[in-house]
């Protein structure tokens, strides 16, 4: 996790929380003049509507005016995890273990950086995913994007 959004994390996460709703995860993609700031929200009882998101919106973009931690013009995005969720922390890694999983890692790990197999779970501070009958074990902080496949039935 990059410094930018664990700073992020530190000023919304509790404007978030204090509103009833989980913060699924933050995003921020520097895009030179223009970056973009994801915020994943989610509420178990009673899923998350468009005015959700809204009223989130404009809770946490006044925080960020105040705050000021992003010099750049951005824009910010607030939405449900979906159900091709991302995934950010260890403890979703195993939340969501015997789903299909999709990872991306920073660099390269025994000849390759995309990983798309069964979520086995955790095991210290490393993501069991299991491809083609071979078992990786891949450090989260190696991983640079993570996201649940979603299976239609």
């Amino acid at each position: 996790m990059s410094a930018k959004v664990k700073q992020l994390e530190n000023i919304l996460m509790p404007v978030i929380e204090g509103m009833g709703f989980d913060c699924w995860g933050i995003e921020f993609h520097a895009q030179g003049h223009k970056s973009i700031l994801r915020v994943y929200i989610e509420d178990t009882e009673n899923g998350i509507s468009v005015e959700d998101c809204e009223s989130v919106s404009r809770q946490i973009s006044g925080v960020l005016d105040v705050e000021d931690p992003i010099q750049s013009e951005y824009t910010l995005e607030v939405s449900s995890p979906g159900m091709d969720r991302p995934l950010f922390r260890l403890d979703q890694y195993q939340a969501w273990a015997g789903h299909r999983v999709r990872i991306r890692l920073r660099m390269a790990f025994e000849g390759r950086r995309k990983f798309e197999g069964l979520l086995k779970g955790i095991e210290g501070s490393d993501v069991i995913v299991i491809v083609d009958d071979h078992e990786y074990l891949l450090p989260i902080d190696s991983i640079e994007k993570a996201n649940i496949v979603p299976v239609f039935k």
